[in-house]
């Protein structure tokens, strides 16, 4: 799904960097590597509303940590709303669709 425009651009939250950060050990670099990987996106229906569209993917770091992400578009702006590393069913589904693609 592309919905990203080039180049991206990111607006952080301080309360999100350090929730990351704290709960689950993910930084804001290795969360921005994540789009620059070609991560697999899809909008999050549960969690979408009228006013704001939040979409999760999977994707990797330089590192190749596999991580599960949920964000939305502000102002043409990535906003990280929650990244951490993916359970063992996401790492099955991005490893297929990684092979797949």
């Amino acid at each position: 799904m592309k919905i990203l425009s080039e180049p991206i651009i990111f607006d952080w939250d301080l309360g999100n960097i350090f929730k990351n950060l704290k709960k689950h050990k993910v930084t804001v670099q290795e969360s921005e590597e994540v789009f620059g990987n070609e991560p697999f996106i899809e909008e999050d229906t549960k969690h979408s509303t009228v006013y704001e569209q939040r979409f999760q993917g999977l994707g990797k770091t330089k590192l190749a940590r596999k991580l599960f992400i949920v964000f939305t578009i502000r102002n043409n702006k990535v906003r990280v709303i929650s990244i951490r590393d993916m359970n063992k069913k996401e790492v099955v589904q991005y490893e297929t669709l990684e092979k797949n693609s």
